[in-house]
């Protein structure tokens, strides 16, 4: 019996495996800002019936709400199609505007254009392309395939903004809002 509970504590202590989806696989772990981060969840992006991206959230603190707690984190994003940089930024022009008053989406506006103008300098999201969303605790950096891209983004109301494009009321998609809080 002892040794069942001592199994049992075990298997509730050890950490967060890595997840695969659509044969990306996650780390269990990244690193943002010297900030050790914890993978809350993954999940696949889905259109009509195209896989357009696998998406893993990480986070200081899991059990804490991701949009709301302090601190560094990271929206990593792993590109199973091709994805012009127009489209890839309208795709979260639209989600931020979907969780946003109209004041709150015009406000944001001008760092969505300068997210906009760091992907049209990327030219395209290409398959097998990994984008970094990251929040350094101080502004948002744009990471393509390990290299930051154009200047970083000021603002937490921008990256909570980013968040909430899979996070929030109206998610782009509820069962990848699921996945990515490790449901």
């Amino acid at each position: 019996m002892a040794f069942r509970v001592l199994l049992l504590l075990l298997f509730f202590t050890l950490p967060l495996q890595a997840a695969e989806v659509a044969g990306v696989k996650f780390d269990d772990k990244a690193r943002v800002a010297n900030a050790d981060l914890a993978l809350t969840g993954a999940g696949l992006r889905k259109r009509v019936f195209f896989q357009v991206y696998a998406v893993g959230l990480y986070v200081q603190d899991r059990k804490a709400d991701p949009i709301a707690q302090p601190g560094p984190k990271r929206v990593h994003i792993h590109m199973l199609r091709d994805v012009g940089a127009e489209q890839f930024t309208g795709a979260l022009a639209d989600g931020i505007k979907a969780n946003h008053t109209e004041a709150e989406a015009k406000a944001l506006e001008p760092r969505v254009q300068q997210l906009g103008a760091i992907m049209a300098g990327l030219k395209e999201a290409k398959t097998g392309m990994v984008i970094a969303l990251d929040w350094t605790g101080k502004e948002t950096v744009l990471v393509a395939d390990g290299k930051p891209a154009g200047a970083p983004i000021p603002g937490e109301d921008f990256y909570r903004a980013l968040l909430r494009i899979w996070l929030g009321d109206s998610p782009v998609q509820d069962d990848l809002k699921k996945a990515l809080l490790g449901g």
